[in-house]
């Protein structure tokens, strides 16, 4: 028993994850009824939502409060490639929904949740969500909330005593090593959720919703292997491959099969640690990630909106396409303030063509109904930028200063 934990423990954790989501296939279609796997997805999830509020607390807190006047930052330059790369998405879903035009047969079967009435109200969301009790904050995973108190924390505590600064690092660090504990449960965590996926949804019912599925698999594939490895190229100006595929294989698998980005929060840390960036940056940047850096999101509204506006047969101009590759950005940003994640920013969208609730409200049904795939694949390619872009930026400004 030990040489096989031994043996087990050598393994690579993405080649554990594999045999898992294998074992997980396999016992899904031949015995359904084992439905003890499905509370150990369900476990692996919860342990990685519950310990990841509060790694980011005191995470954004000691970054903030140990750092000195005057010291290199570069989170400005990570904002700015979140909303390009959120805008980009956009604009690739939209082109995409043009060259290859979807119907959909609406369904009944849609959300019983109320949509967002404006953008106003999407924003005023997240306003809201900035001002919430810390203990709330924590408490329902409001990681805008989390973020603010944090940030505020940590600049109020730049002043404390060392001790204090070293009390929160330690902290920190024990919800560090908290996590690895958790991420090393991650083959048996992925093996319960992907039984969970095929045992309830079956693979044949996303057959006949086919050509949609390919529509936003194929927009998101667009971005995560052209968009991204040329913004890549551009920040670091070498081959963005490598970069590219060890953040869709270290953090996009992960978030694939979780279909959270909260859940995933505490793996891309893991990764920004093992790629050498500087934890008081990444510290900041991965829990901002997850609020603001929707590019999967900004695919999904566009292409179920333009779903919509083709099968009820709406003329389309250039300049209303242009308004809607800004709405789509805007609203992924807001992704994460609205109950129900980006299915329920589309009726926000399909408000820019005269389309009415009710029918929004179908084609969010629609989207439901395919988030098997669409919401893995969201979640895979939203998580993954978070560190491709923190690693960009950090990067692309080590290659200047050592060109200077």
């Amino acid at each position: 028993m030990k040489k096989m934990i031994e043996t087990w423990n050598q393994i690579s954790l993405i080649k554990k994850i594999i045999c898992g989501l294998a074992v997980g296939i396999v016992l899904a279609l031949t015995v359904p009824q084992l439905t003890v796997l499905t509370l150990v997805g369900d476990l692996f999830v919860g342990a990685l939502k519950a310990v990841a509020p509060l790694l980011v607390l005191f995470l954004v807190m000691g970054a903030l409060s140990s750092q000195r006047e005057g010291q290199q930052s570069n989170i400005k330059r990570i904002i700015f490639l979140y909303l390009l790369g959120t805008f980009l998405a956009g604009c690739v879903a939209v082109v995409a929904s043009f060259l290859f035009p979807v119907t959909i047969a609406l369904t009944e079967s849609a959300s019983t949740t109320a949509p967002p009435s404006g953008i106003g109200e999407v924003l005023n969301s997240l306003l809201m969500s900035l001002v919430a009790n810390p203990v709330d904050a924590l408490a329902n995973a409001n990681y805008i909330g989390i973020l603010a108190w944090a940030v505020l924390l940590g600049l109020a505590l730049r002043k404390a005593g060392e001790g204090t600064k070293t009390a929160i690092s330690h902290i920190s660090d024990a919800f560090s090593q908290i996590v690895r504990w958790i991420i090393g449960c991650a083959p048996f965590g992925v093996m319960g959720l992907v039984f969970t996926s095929i045992s309830q949804q079956g693979l044949s019912s996303l057959l006949s919703y086919g050509k949609l599925i390919l529509l936003l698999v194929g927009s998101m594939a667009f971005v995560a292997f052209i968009v991204n490895p040329i913004i890549t190229f551009i920040g670091i100006r070498k081959n963005p491959y490598p970069l590219v595929l060890k953040c869709l294989k270290d953090s996009g698998i992960t978030a694939f099969f979780t279909r959270s980005s909260a859940a995933n929060i505490p793996v891309n840390m893991k990764l920004c640690e093992e790629l050498g960036l500087d934890r008081n940056t990444y510290a900041v940047s991965i829990p901002l990630g997850s609020t603001i850096n929707m590019g999967g999101a900004a695919v999904t509204i566009s292409t179920l909106a333009l779903a919509a506006v083709h099968t009820l047969g709406i003329p389309v101009d250039i300049p209303t396409a242009i308004v809607l590759c800004l709405l789509s950005a805007i609203s992924a940003c807001g992704a994460s303030g609205v109950a129900g994640g980006s299915l329920l920013l589309v009726p926000l969208a399909c408000s820019l063509f005269g389309i009415s609730d009710d029918i929004a409200m179908q084609v969010v049904g629609v989207g439901f109904i395919v988030g098997v795939i669409q919401d893995s694949c969201e979640t895979a390619i939203n998580s993954s930028t978070d560190v491709l872009y923190t690693a960009v930026a950090e990067f692309s400004q080590r290659r200047k200063d050592t060109a200077q």
